[in-house]
């Protein structure tokens, strides 16, 4: 979820994404989150979209089928869709939510369109629309939202994100790391620097 929450201002803080980035082996905060209880929602919910469009006819693919790595001079953008649709007249991106309406969902959705394409030769030259599906509804993703200038925001947040020593991004509050940081100019990733869509 790093790139559409900054895309979207539900997060501010580019220097913790840029940290993510760059030490991806960091430990990861525990949290109370039921983790197994999403899971079972989410597993339904995905499921109940698969068989909707496969009633249909249309050929569906799932999460691991989607998956994409997209090479850029500086960093990949990775990332999972957790459904394709293929279509006649087009490929329809869909990923499921399980909680309420965030702006961050539609812009998530948006990457994938804009990456697979690009990432995934059985996408090449396919017109992407997508869907962000909630338990109780929809929101259509058109394909007309992936303007020239949400691409160019899109590659200049990556840019900012990626700069070797956080360039111009600045932390929002202190920020503390559990365990020795790596010796300054090393990096546990391998060049170029990836750069999840979610995490």
């Amino acid at each position: 979820t790093w790139l559409p929450k900054l895309l979207t201002g539900e997060q501010s803080c580019e220097w913790a994404v840029w940290v993510k980035a760059h030490f991806q082996d960091l430990p990861r905060q525990l949290t109370d989150f039921d983790q197994a209880e999403w899971l079972m929602k989410h597993t339904a919910l995905l499921n109940a979209q698969k068989a909707k469009w496969e009633q249909q006819g249309h050929a569906v693919y799932v999460e691991g089928h989607n998956a994409f790595r997209l090479q850029g001079q500086s960093a990949t953008l990775g990332g999972k869709p957790d459904l394709v649709v293929v279509r006649r007249e087009d490929a329809l991106v869909i990923d499921v939510k399980t909680g309420r309406d965030r702006p961050w969902h539609i812009v998530q959705v948006m990457i994938y369109m804009y990456a697979l394409p690009l990432a995934l030769p059985r996408y090449q030259g396919v017109r992407m629309t997508g869907e962000v599906a909630y338990p109780t509804h929809t929101i259509p993703v058109p394909a007309e939202s992936l303007t020239d200038q949400f691409v160019q925001d899109l590659g200049s947040l990556i840019r900012r994100l990626v700069e070797d020593e956080g360039g111009g991004v600045r932390p929002a509050h202190q920020l503390h790391v559990a365990g020795p940081r790596p010796p300054h100019g090393h990096h546990e990733h391998p060049d170029p620097v990836l750069l999840p869509v979610i995490d």
